[in-house]
């Protein structure tokens, strides 16, 4: 089984896409990400990927009312991120609508507070992103390079009771250049029970299929369905095979 989760990437209260996590490669495909969450949510999709760029940017919630909109007008299932800092911000974010809060930057310079937070809100309410340039991590948007390597990152998290990661390559997304297909091979293969979501550089439904094959447990799509790549009827077998 493979969920399909588009991802919605907001900026200024609209749905953009990056290249390689670069803010001057913005560009605009809605000024509604309800009504882009309202178009997955017709075609069957379940589940949306929201992330918060400006918060992410700025390391503070900025797009919550985003979040709310979508929420209260789909019964998408929904995980969100992006500037999360406090266990305000993730009460912000599960009180908003948000199924799961998406984390990255906090738990590499905070990573007990994350432990705090999984043990208070439970693991299955953490979605732990895991952002990599050349197998390391990368933090705050994608602006500042770390020399902490994706396996011992993991290992720290799936230590401290993570169940649940979406692994990013940043060199591979927004290009429509293919998925890092060896990298997530490499993670499955240390931890083979880890809930891995595939994230980056989806440019068919072919790869969907090769990233289920290895085993990933989801793969969220971005500019793929923005760009037409990838078409949200192309994904109707997997929907209609109960994998989603």
């Amino acid at each position: 089984m493979i969920e399909i989760i588009p991802a919605i990437d907001i900026i200024d209260g609209k749905c953009v896409r990056l290249s390689q996590g670069d803010f001057e490669t913005k560009k605009v495909y809605s000024e509604s990400p309800l009504e882009t969450a309202r178009q997955f949510e017709a075609a069957g999709i379940t589940r949306l990927h929201m992330v918060d760029l400006d918060g992410a940017r700025q390391g503070k919630l900025i797009n919550l009312a985003s979040l709310s909109d979508v929420a209260s007008n789909t019964n998408l299932k929904l995980d969100f991120g992006g500037g999360i800092k406090t266990k305000e911000d993730v009460l912000s974010v599960l009180n908003a609508g948000a199924g799961m809060i998406n984390i990255g930057s906090i738990a590499v310079k905070q990573p007990a507070l994350v432990s705090a937070w999984i043990e208070e809100f439970g693991s299955e309410k953490i979605l732990l992103g895991a952002d990599v340039r050349d197998e390391k991590i990368v933090t705050q948007g994608w602006q500042v390079s770390t020399d902490i390597g994706i396996l011992k990152f993991i290992e720290d998290f799936v230590r401290r009771g993570i169940k649940q990661i979406f692994c990013t390559d940043v060199a591979k997304d927004g290009l429509l250049e293919g998925t890092s297909i060896d990298l997530y091979k490499k993670i499955l293969g240390k931890f083979p029970g880890l809930h891995l979501i595939a994230s980056g550089g989806v440019t068919s439904i072919n790869e969907i299929e090769a990233l289920k094959a290895i085993g990933c447990a989801g793969v969220i799509i971005g500019k793929a369905l923005y760009e037409g790549r990838i078409k949200l009827g192309d994904l109707k077998k997997f929907l209609a095979d109960g994998i989603n």
